[in-house]
């Protein structure tokens, strides 16, 4: 007979409990960071990469032939990635010293400016706002540490290879694991099916997002195309502040390589941009929504960027929708659930009119 760990316990007791095992696997989590970010990226990888597998196995394709072609597919796209971006960040980097020419010219013409409305000390403060150094310094540990994410990579894409090795098998066990219930198998579904869902939606309004971003910086002849496209290709997995920070750099270098007006268009085109694909074609796409509310979705990215660093942040929607649907699988945790998902639409029951009066619009007419 299981009894209930939290009987005669006050609901006080019970929160100061909860609270402190929440603290400890916090704790837990965080000092594991190196080991769980690979894993998290692994197993969203192989979501992803789930419905490829299936549809060649239904295919009569051997398991080992299809996992070699997703493979084969994963390393290729990987490769192309890093060659265009470690070709583009050394191209940036020969550029870098013409385009702090530029912005220190900029700079104190905006300075000056600035000034001459009231604004003390602007023409120092503006260049130690955006140091050209500091950029430099980040490409200089991006372009050093390329072996280092190439071996992290790699890493990654052998987790992902066992995890669809054992991908079959996984329902089966967790079942005979844990005793799961038909409602407890409907979760795990219920789980498995939105987090591939969103993955693969998100994955496809990112590719159409880097598309337009290339087709419009590429026709107003902007710089490192291709860089910047990668940026917003990976940019747009980030809620609430990835679309903004994706065009900072690009509308930067449109600034100290071109003119005002053509800097004006990039900013415009990324506007456009994200909000026909961001909140027109995409809330389309993905239907009645993700089951979050807008303010978890801001709360939760900063929480998992704070847990697991930028990995936390692109994937700071489905880890919170996998909350979500765990605290709703028992009756003490489920309040949270309800406040972490979305508003709910209160209707007031309709008032009946009385039977005595008809409405205006039918009123008979008189002629007075």
């Amino acid at each position: 007979m299981v009894t209930d760990p939290f009987a005669g316990l006050t609901p006080p007791a019970r929160g100061l409990i909860v609270a402190g095992a929440l603290a400890v696997v916090l704790v837990v989590m965080r000092m594991a960071a190196p080991i769980l970010i690979p894993l998290l990226l692994a197993v969203f990888i192989a979501i992803v990469a789930t419905p490829a597998l299936q549809w060649m196995r239904r295919r009569g394709v051997p398991k080992w032939v299809a996992l070699g072609v997703i493979t084969f597919v994963l390393v290729d796209i990987g490769s192309l990635l890093a060659l265009v971006t470690t070709g583009a960040l050394e191209g940036f980097r020969d550029r870098l010293p013409t385009y702090q020419e530029r912005f220190l010219v900029l700079s104190e013409q905006f300075g000056g400016w600035m000034e001459a409305l009231g604004a003390e000390g602007s023409r120092e403060a503006i260049p130690e706002l955006l140091d050209p150094n500091k950029v430099a310094a980040v490409l200089r540990f991006m372009l050093s540490n390329a072996s280092g994410f190439f071996a992290a990579g790699l890493l990654v894409l052998l987790a992902v290879v066992f995890i669809l090795l054992e991908a079959n098998t996984v329902p089966a066990k967790l079942r005979a694991a844990f005793h799961l219930t038909e409602a407890g198998d409907a979760r795990l579904k219920r789980l498995t099916s939105a987090i591939k869902r969103y993955m693969q939606i998100k994955s496809l309004t990112s590719l159409a997002t880097a598309f337009c971003v290339w087709f419009w910086l590429y026709s107003l002849g902007i710089d490192f195309v291709v860089l910047w496209a990668v940026l917003a290709f990976f940019l747009n997995f980030v809620p609430v502040v990835g679309n903004i920070v994706m065009m900072i750099p690009p509308v930067l270098i449109a600034l100290v390589q071109t003119d005002l007006e053509t800097t004006l268009l990039v900013a415009v085109g990324y506007l456009v941009i994200n909000t026909g694909i961001g909140s027109v074609i995409e809330p389309r796409i993905m239907g009645k929504g993700l089951g979050i509310s807008t303010l978890v979705v801001f709360v939760a990215l900063l929480f998992w960027g704070w847990l697991f660093g930028t990995v936390g942040m692109f994937l700071s929607v489905p880890l919170t929708i996998a909350v979500i649907i765990a605290l709703d699988a028992s009756p003490h945790t489920r309040p949270l659930a309800i406040l972490l998902g979305p508003a709910i639409q209160e209707t007031a029951a309709p008032v009946a009119a009385p039977a005595a009066e008809a409405p205006l619009d039918e009123a008979p007419h008189t002629d007075g």
